[in-house]
């Protein structure tokens, strides 16, 4: 345990990975484990029933794993699991699940997580996310793959993050964010698709002509949002993108879909 620094308070009860590295100030619970290369820099607070994957790299002064902020949660023993390759910044917040969402908060692999975001109970998070400085996620909020989240937003309890969108900086999000969308705005709303983002994950022109084609009927101003649904999901049956958006709609959601402010806008 020489990666230890003698300033660290360690439970003898922890699962520490000999390769993993604590610095000085760090305090770590009896119920955590930090696997292989598990780096905590300094006056890093990890408490709870919380896992770190291999390789994640923790900053100053984040707090790891402490109760939810949740006035219903009664002690359950819930968890905490983080995946390999992260990096979490100064004075970073991540809790635990809680009964009422299923016991478990997650984080995925090779995520950026900027000074001061938070992600609360419950919450769901894929691969490669990044939330900027001062993000912050409600309870319950999930965030699909390469999502990329402004900085100052702020995401409502039980909203839906698509894949590979885009929250742009200062926007509160209340309502679902279909995958490859992109909002904006103090209360946010639809502005298009995430073109930019699509061009850097290495996705076709003819992926992006057809996801245009896609959003312009789906949100055009003739018929209800379920009719255009159902065309979309007919006309472009055989377009793998396409259909992720068609999927997400139709799954079961306690929250509204984001939408332009005015149909039809372009992407």
């Amino acid at each position: 345990m020489t990666n230890i620094h003698p300033t660290a308070v360690i439970d003898a009860k922890a699962k520490i990975a000999p390769s993993a590295i604590i610095g000085p100030y760090c305090v770590v619970g009896p119920d955590v484990q930090l696997d292989d290369s598990v780096e905590l820099i300094s006056h890093v607070v990890v408490a709870g029933r919380t896992k770190i994957g291999a390789g994640t790299r923790i900053f100053p002064f984040a707090s790891i794993g402490h109760r939810p902020q949740d006035l219903k949660y009664r002690g359950e023993l819930s968890t905490l699991e983080i995946g390999k390759n992260n990096q979490i910044r100064e004075h970073v917040t991540m809790n635990p699940g809680t009964e009422g969402g299923g016991m478990i908060t997650q984080v995925g692999n090779d995520c950026l997580f900027m000074a001061s975001a938070h992600v609360a109970h419950d919450c769901i998070l894929g691969d490669n996310v990044i939330m900027a400085n001062n993000a912050t996620l409600a309870g319950h909020v999930t965030v699909g793959e390469f999502a990329f989240l402004g900085g100052l937003s702020a995401v409502h309890q039980f909203v839906r993050i698509g894949k590979h969108a885009m929250i742009g900086g200062m926007s509160g999000v209340e309502a679902d964010v279909i995958p490859f969308g992109t909002v904006i705005g103090n209360r946010a709303y639809l502005n298009g698709l995430n073109i930019v983002g699509l061009k850097r994950r290495g996705f076709s022109r003819d992926d992006i002509h057809t996801l245009r084609n896609a959003y312009r009927l789906l949100f055009a101003p003739e018929g209800t949002l379920q009719e255009r649904l159902s065309d979309v999901e007919e006309q472009f049956k055989d377009n793998a993108v396409v259909m992720e958006i068609v999927a997400f709609i139709r799954s079961d959601s306690s929250r509204s879909l984001s939408t332009p402010k005015f149909s039809g806008d372009a992407p």
